[in-house]
């Protein structure tokens, strides 16, 4: 009962959320020119942008705020649900989520990375970039993060003491958190910098935007790809200080390049509109299969683990299905931004200023509010319903407070 009215009411608030944003008509659009801000930065407007931001970092939020109560992965504070009726809508949700959302970041945020080097050259360009990405990993390192740890060891497990007893303790000074994006970010830019550096003369030839065949089969040798890496890193497996995940890392990467790629091909403007809508029905298809997964595992008397990793034909079968899935989200998305959203926005354009710090800040918020109702004596999922709206719009308000700082507001 608790599973459904979960499943039920979750999947209404993210619609009704996802509707606000996605619902805004061209007609209904201000004319005012949106403020020209990417991840972190851009320099080259593409107005839906704006929409598809906001929509990624809503998803991170939540993404969190579903680990926080119940589905798979680790976070800084948890009261994990034992309902299998409200566990499964939430593995569903961050499965799904985990296909194509951190992969989008990467490609939107590689698609402008070509421009920017253009125009500022490389020293400016590196010099750009350490300031921008990596001021907040060192921030988040040795600021928020201690922060966030004692006020979970202070209030979630009880141990009261003085932040100066729980620092002269702590030892996890390099810590990225949530912020392994940004550190990985980071790296593939300077190893984009020195490529371009050592072959300053390599020639490039055309590449037409691609179609949906196409797309799905490249999706699908990702999935391949990322079998193979999940035989020695299955999913889960974590690269210690920095947080990366070697385990989706094969689509990263690809989508990164892709992105490079798609900048210098001018593929958000030339991929068809058919192409986007087959590729949105692909995702469709593809989440209605999704509990054909849990039937497999009932069938089979397979460990859970089987699909994170190692020579089962179930990981195989997931990571395939995870990239074909992500990469048709990704293109359905971008295709549906271009027809529908692709107009200035004042109030979208106000809310992706914000992202960067919601993506830096969130985590505080969203243990604050976990925290604050952890002695509710309620079933942890029900507090899901309540935790994860309010995540979202706190960490935005706290955001939007956050980049009026000076000095601040440049750097994100």
């Amino acid at each position: 009962m608790i599973g459904a009215f979960l499943l039920g009411a979750t999947l209404y608030v993210f619609w009704c959320l996802f509707e606000y944003i996605l619902s805004i008509s061209p007609k209904s659009m201000s004319t005012q020119p949106a403020q020209q801000v990417l991840i972190p930065n851009q320099t080259k407007k593409i107005a839906y942008i704006d929409h598809l931001k906001v929509i990624l970092t809503i998803l991170v939020v939540l993404h969190h705020s579903f680990i926080t109560y119940g589905a798979p992965g680790g976070w800084y504070f948890q009261q994990k649900s034992t309902l299998p009726g409200a566990l499964a809508p939430m593995t569903m949700f961050v499965s799904v989520n985990q296909s194509f959302f951190m992969g989008m970041f990467f490609f939107l945020s590689a698609y402008f990375i070509g421009p920017s080097y253009e125009k500022k050259g490389a020293t400016q360009f590196v010099k750009d970039r350490l300031i921008r990405l990596g001021i907040p990993l060192i921030f988040y390192s040795f600021l928020l993060s201690p922060a966030m740890n004692y006020l979970v060891y202070y209030f979630g497990y009880r141990h009261h003491i003085t932040l100066m007893q729980f620092l002269n303790g702590y030892d996890d000074w390099i810590d990225f958190g949530v912020l392994w994006f940004v550190a990985a970010l980071l790296l593939f830019t300077l190893l984009y910098v020195l490529v371009r550096e050592l072959f300053k003369n390599l020639p490039s030839k055309a590449l037409p935007a691609p179609n949906a065949g196409s797309i799905v089969l490249f999706a699908a040798g990702v999935g391949v790809i990322s079998f193979l890496v999940r035989l020695v890193f299955p999913v889960g497996w974590v690269l210690h200080p920095v947080g990366f995940q070697p385990g989706h890392f094969s689509q990263y990467i690809a989508l990164f390049i892709l992105g490079l790629i798609a900048s210098k091909n001018d593929w958000l403007n030339t991929i068809s509109d058919k192409t986007g809508k087959q590729l949105g029905k692909w995702a469709l298809r593809l989440l209605l299969f999704f509990p054909i997964f849990f039937v497999i595992q009932k069938l089979t008397h397979m460990e859970g683990s089987w699909w994170s990793g190692g020579l089962h034909w179930q990981a195989l079968l997931y990571g395939v299905w995870e990239q074909v899935i992500g990469f048709s989200i990704i293109v359905g998305l971008l295709s549906r931004g271009r027809r529908l959203w692709n107009e200035p926005s004042a109030r979208i354009s106000k809310l992706s200023r914000y992202t960067f710090a919601v993506y830096i800040f969130h985590p505080l918020v969203l243990i604050s509010l976990a925290l604050l109702v952890s002695n509710w004596n309620i079933e942890p999922a029900i507090k899901l319903l309540f935790v994860a709206p309010l995540a979202v719009t706190g960490s935005f308000l706290l955001a939007s407070v956050i980049v009026m700082i000076p000095g601040v507001k440049k750097i994100i």
